[in-house]
């Protein structure tokens, strides 16, 4: 394999991708709302001269290279979250600039840039004659991740019945190579109270200041150690041998679990009058060892919520929301925990990738402008690692077990912050990268099971 050619070709389309990335991220494309975005990368696949290119029913786009039977997948969802308050962006987040070497707008390391890099990528591989006979390469721009991450990936492999060989995630991996995520839940815990006139709060029964003591046990739940002081024992403790003989080391190397409040609701006749309902959301990451069921348990368990025993209901959010085509995939916000193993043979061919072009360290745009520069995040960490956040791999890899792995362009600190920037050389050296990928894959060297650790599914049957 000629890789310096491949690393000619990225570098001779980075005007192209930079203005392809642009392009995308002036259309504004919250979950749900994606369709011009959808437009704007199926003009730009036809225009490149990719093989097919069809909308599903969902919204997602696919791109298609290549004539074999056997699939390699690269995906990048193409949704955005919104831009929260505009006074805190220096410039318009849909419109923005660029210089020598950043681009800056919603969506570019979160995760359109990714995006730019796959098409291209793809097209260097049919111009190199890249692609291995027998496979063909799917460019996938999903919808909906942000909303409900991995969903998309449910209805392609149920409803358009695509089965990859394996599957390169372009969500931003700050130059390194990502084998695995923390897994996460949507809680949502219910507290019934009575109202009354407020002028008497003692007729009634405050469900606000109940879930005030179980709010602060749920903070506790996140906060506190694992020492046999603690009455709510922290979630740290799942990195602990005691508490997680099975899984303590994939806890440690992916993180420990977490938990925060994210929404609060509640009903009330009036505003002087004491809360009938008060209702939180609970954003749980989860790390190897954890369960759905015990995500669920430990909050049944806390001493606030056992002390208001059934005025509490503790559950699992369902998503139904329309994408933008108005098709409707009802599924759990039950998001599954997963790590390959590191030798495994989609992973290693970009272990193998790298090494050739760019050596075994991260590499990225260095600026004196700490603004702009890539590294201070970069040098010193492995090259093989794990994303913070999750992605689309929990239904692929998590769900279906197809293998996945993790390389794109930008940085995790850039997502859904203000003043969002990429870099330009991130999106030629994936570009380049993914080019490489099919070609050293080594396929016989393939194990029946990718996984180190793949958290269990609920028994909810979802189709």
């Amino acid at each position: 394999m000629d890789f310096e050619a491949i690393k000619a070709a990225a570098e001779g389309h980075k005007a192209d991708m930079s203005r392809f990335l642009r392009d995308m991220i002036s259309h504004p494309s919250e979950s749900c709302q994606e369709k011009d975005v959808v437009m704007c990368i199926k003009a730009e696949m036809e225009k490149l001269g990719f093989d097919k290119v069809e909308i599903d029913g969902l919204g997602n786009v696919i791109g298609w290279m290549g004539e074999g039977e056997k699939i390699i997948a690269i995906d990048s969802h193409i949704d955005t979250v919104g831009i929260g308050n505009i006074n805190n962006w220096e410039a318009d987040p849909y419109q923005g600039y660029e210089t020598e070497d950043v681009i800056y707008g919603r969506g570019g390391s979160d995760q359109e840039g990714g995006m730019a890099s796959a098409v291209y990528g793809a097209k260097i591989m049919r111009d190199l004659n890249l692609i291995p006979a027998g496979y063909k390469i799917m460019v996938v721009g999903s919808v909906q991740e942000e909303d409900c991450d991995g969903m998309c990936w449910q209805y392609i492999y149920n409803k358009d019945h695509i089965r990859p060989e394996f599957v390169i995630s372009t969500e931003p991996t700050d130059g390194g190579i990502y084998r695995g995520h923390r897994g996460r839940m949507e809680i949502r815990v219910d507290v019934k109270g009575v109202s009354c006139h407020g002028s008497a709060p003692n007729r009634g029964d405050n469900a606000i200041f109940k879930m005030a003591d179980i709010l602060q046990d749920i903070r506790a739940l996140n906060e506190n150690g694992d020492g046999p002081s603690n009455t709510v024992k922290g979630l740290v403790k799942m990195l602990n041998p005691d508490f997680n003989p099975q899984h303590y080391q994939d806890a440690q190397f992916l993180g420990r679990g977490t938990c925060t409040v994210s929404e609060i609701f509640f009903t009330s006749p009036s505003r002087c009058a004491v809360a009938d309902s008060c209702s939180v959301s609970v954003d749980r990451r989860m790390t190897a060892g954890e369960t759905w069921e015990s995500c669920l348990q430990e909050i049944r368990d806390l001493p606030s919520v056992k002390k208001y025993g059934e005025d509490v209901k503790v559950s699992m959010y369902m998503y139904d929301r329309p994408s933008w085509t108005g098709e409707v995939y009802e599924t759990e916000c039950f998001f599954p925990t997963w790590i390959n193993k590191e030798s495994a043979a989609h992973v290693q061919a970009l272990i193998d990738a790298h090494h050739a072009m760019f050596g075994d360290k991260r590499i990225g745009h260095s600026d004196a402008d700490p603004k702009y520069d890539a590294m201070h995040l970069r040098e010193g960490r492995p090259l093989t690692d794990k994303w913070t956040f999750s992605t689309n791999c929990v239904s692929i890899q998590g769900r279906y077990g197809i293998p996945c792995v993790g390389f794109g362009p930008g940085a995790e600190s850039q997502a859904h912050a203000p003043n969002e920037i990429t870099w330009k050389q991130d999106l030629v050296t994936c570009a380049a990268l993914y080019a490489a990928v099919p070609g050293l894959y080594k396929e016989e060297n393939k194990d029946a099971d990718v996984s180190q650790f793949r958290q269990s599914l609920t028994d909810n049957v979802i189709l």
